[in-house]
């Protein structure tokens, strides 16, 4: 009917403002949390990373992330990689048959862990946010401070990396009809109170060589 119904409450599991998430082919959505009122300048610490299943149960799959925020499943369901944007670095984990997740490891290292925001914020810090996969196993990820797209490598290699100019780029997804058209959401900035009485986003794109592959 289009109608909104309830599916999960996760007041009880999420300390701050839910974020991005993802559903795998089970139908099982894991979603992140900003774990601290980032906009009001709180200290960071760390969060969960929250499953909930089709039947709208929910438990915490993961602990101990900072800002567990964009994440993608490889094509064979085995792997999920998620922007730990407060940790400047990509981190996977294997996902078992029945949802759990296991072997955390660091997937690539994009920049230093950002401390304070306010005022200038260093070149070497990266805050990984939106990703997506492609069909070499590497991941475009937005860099929510250097104004970039990077397509990054197991390990940490960067292959590649597409400026935004003055614009913030805060997620990006393969798409089009060969899954080589790279959207990316962009804006000024990502400041509450210098976003939200503005109308300056924009949706840009840019045609790359390898295609979409995995979730989303």
């Amino acid at each position: 009917s289009g109608e909104l119904v309830l599916h999960a409450d996760l007041m009880q599991l999420a300390p701050w403002h839910l974020n991005d998430m993802i559903v795998d082919a089970k139908g099982r959505a894991y979603v992140g949390n900003f774990g601290w009122d980032l906009m009001a300048g709180a200290a960071p610490r760390s969060t969960v990373l929250i499953r909930v299943d089709p039947d709208g149960s929910a438990s915490v799959a993961a602990d101990g992330l900072m800002f567990p925020n964009g994440t993608g499943i490889t094509p064979d369901g085995r792997t999920m990689i998620i922007s730990e944007s407060f940790a400047g670095h990509l981190t996977a984990f294997d996902i078992a048959d029945d949802g759990s997740l296991s072997r955390r490891r660091v997937w690539a290292r994009i920049g230093d862990a950002p401390g304070d925001l306010h005022g200038e914020v260093p070149d070497s810090v990266g805050i990984p946010d939106g990703l997506c996969l492609d069909a070499e196993g590497a991941v475009w990820v937005a860099d929510a401070v250097r104004h970039c797209v990077i397509r990054v490598a197991e390990g940490g290699q960067q292959l590649e990396r597409i400026s935004t100019g003055a614009m913030g780029v805060y997620a990006c997804m393969l798409g089009g009809h060969d899954g080589r058209t790279l959207y990316l959401c962009a804006a000024p900035s990502f400041a509450e109170h210098e976003r939200a009485h503005t109308r300056e986003a924009k949706l840009l794109s840019v045609r790359v060589k390898v295609p979409h592959a995995g979730l989303p």
